[in-house]
């Protein structure tokens, strides 16, 4: 592991587990540990976090949403930073909240602060810890996604690559467009099942393309939803997250592996 320590360094980091890697993909939870870890940093699991309220503010139920928000803030704002290995919990994390509760004069201010210290696990690792390189190794062609919300809300782009680049034998084969939606979008594929199911099926076309064998990105939706089309198509392409990679924890089967999709 290199790491070159920034400036200033947080002391207390909390990681927010996310709802899918809770109940999906516990692995994605334990290899961002072992990541935190090998940075030097001392990592806290808050036994009282939840969603981060993103179903129902997509939903429209802002009532509800903002009470999920004020819990979370509640659970995590006495943290140094709060690392989240998804762009898309971290962009409601570190954008919505702020705007969900911009009206709450006992929040409005809470809110900012919290949100100021909530970053997207390869970002954080990259730009706040210092992280240059990892020890693992994983050797193949693989392929990366950028989600929709890690890059344009959280500006996640080069920080996994540069990470990736790091991973002994692992070579990257970029996607003609990696920066196209691969149709998840949270509540959009069940409202919307039909566009969904056509997005993603452009997508599995430009990842097979690349002739890559393994598909990587930094949200685990967007993996599952990728994960099941490619499967549906008969395409032997395993798919995991980033974090598990770069910590070396590839010993589990891919997302989705021995299911029906």
């Amino acid at each position: 592991m290199t790491t070159q320590a920034p400036a200033s360094r947080p002391e207390r980091v909390a990681l927010f587990v996310t709802c899918l890697v809770d109940l999906f993909r516990p692995s994605v939870g334990f290899a961002a540990i072992r990541l935190l870890e090998s940075a030097g940093l001392s990592v806290e699991v808050p036994q009282a976090q939840t969603c981060c309220g993103q179903p129902a503010y997509n939903s429209g139920d802002k009532a509800d949403a903002a009470a999920i928000a004020r819990a979370v803030i509640a659970t995590f704002e006495d943290y140094d930073a709060v690392v989240i290995p998804s762009g898309s919990c971290g962009g409601m994390l570190a954008h919505h909240y702020p705007e969900l509760l911009c009206d709450d004069a006992d929040w409005a201010d809470r809110a900012k602060t919290f949100a100021a210290k909530c970053h997207e696990l390869t970002s954080f690792l990259a730009d706040v810890a210092g992280m240059e390189g990892v020890e693992a190794s994983h050797h193949g062609t693989a392929t990366y996604h950028d989600s929709c919300a890690g890059l344009r809300e959280l500006g996640v782009k080069e920080q996994p690559r540069r990470l990736l680049a790091s991973v002994d034998g692992l070579e990257i084969a970029e996607m003609a467009e990696s920066e196209a939606c691969c149709g998840f979008g949270g509540l959009f594929c069940v409202k919307y099942p039909d566009i969904s199911d056509a997005i993603v099926g452009h997508k599995a076309d430009d990842i097979a393309a690349t002739g890559a064998k393994l598909l990587l990105a930094g949200d685990l939706g967007c993996l599952m939803n990728m994960s099941g089309k490619l499967k549906r198509l008969g395409l032997d392409i395993e798919v995991r997250h980033v974090a598990e990679v770069l910590a070396g924890m590839t010993d589990e089967p891919g997302i989705g592996d021995g299911e029906d999709g």
